[in-house]
């Protein structure tokens, strides 16, 4: 599989990167826990906190910002307190930019690549798309852009979902997350689908697109019902992107988690001007479970870590 990706990106001239795993800053998303570790040496204060990468997207951005053009990359992440059937704290990610492309092009980027990767092993009979909002009306019956919070737990409570205790009654987007997770994904069905237009609140490092409501050039692909990959139109404004980690940081604050170091290093490549792409990230290891047929990251990991 992973021979079946280099020479896809190898054939389209998408050049092959390596980022650091260790870094002084880390991801500000309250939905992302890092693990952080010290470093006891020269070069830096001694016990200095370094985070293990949720992601290699801010080193990726500094160098496309430095002129590389449209690069992947195939490499480990560590993700904190996820762990499951289709979770694991360390796994294999896929990440790419396409410079000149926006979100919707990069849609059709994705689903070439998992033609190529998966020919011979999963035929891709079908590939839908949805905008989020449409999709919530559809498979649940409310307007996630409008309904109340009162309304979205009416929903879950009508298929008898009972929310976690402790869910803020203030946190709009964890009440859709929940709607998503248990009422919408289960419908989801096979083949691949796309879901874009995501609410604003749920933009992270995409753009917006105007409108009434405006919405996030964001998209999340599934494949035969497994969440498989997320994408941006990747917003390029230093300022806009800085006041996005410092509201990160509050709701971490507010939700009595330790606020993140921010990438300093990301908001000046920034500012120097990152050229206009679309990305993705592609969870390998669930590829290749759903490649294998099978309903368990365990099956596909040789060394899962609950085994350890």
């Amino acid at each position: 599989m992973l021979a079946r990706v280099r020479d896809y990106f190898a054939q389209a001239g998408v050049l092959e990167v390596d980022t650091p795993v260790l870094s002084p800053a880390g991801a500000t998303d309250s939905a992302l826990q890092s693990f952080q570790t010290r470093y006891h040496g020269p070069g830096l204060a001694h016990g200095s906190s370094l985070y293990l990468q949720t992601s290699p997207e801010f080193p990726m951005k500094c160098l496309l910002a430095a002129g590389s053009g449209s690069i992947y990359q195939i490499c480990k992440v560590f993700r904190d307190g996820e762990s499951g059937r289709r979770h694991n704290p360390e796994f294999t990610l896929l990440e790419w930019y396409r410079v000149g492309f926006d979100h919707f092009d990069l849609m059709d980027d994705v689903e070439t690549l998992l033609r190529s990767v998966l020919e011979g092993l999963v035929p891709l009979e079908s590939v839908d798309h949805w905008c989020y909002r449409d999709l919530f009306i559809e498979s649940a019956g409310v307007d996630p852009f409008n309904a109340s919070v009162d309304e979205l737990r009416g929903c879950l409570q009508s298929h008898a979902i009972d929310p976690p205790v402790g869910l803020s009654p203030d946190d709009n987007d964890g009440w859709l997350d929940l709607l998503m997770t248990h009422i919408i994904e289960p419908r989801l069905g096979p083949g691949l689908v796309f879901i874009r237009d995501y609410p604003a609140s749920q933009a992270a490092l995409a753009r917006l697109r105007p409108g009434t409501p405006p919405v996030a050039a964001r998209f999340e692909a599934y494949l035969n019902g497994v969440e498989l990959a997320n994408g941006y139109h990747e917003l390029t404004d230093a300022a806009e992107q800085g006041l996005r980690f410092e509201q990160d940081n509050a709701q971490r604050v507010a939700q009595g988690l330790e606020p993140v170091v921010v990438d300093t290093r990301l908001l000046a490549a920034l500012a120097s001007g990152l050229p206009n792409c679309a990305g993705v990230a592609l969870g390998i290891d669930r590829l290749l479970m759903v490649a294998a047929g099978s309903n368990s990251l365990a099956s596909v990991i040789a060394f899962p870590l609950t085994d350890a």
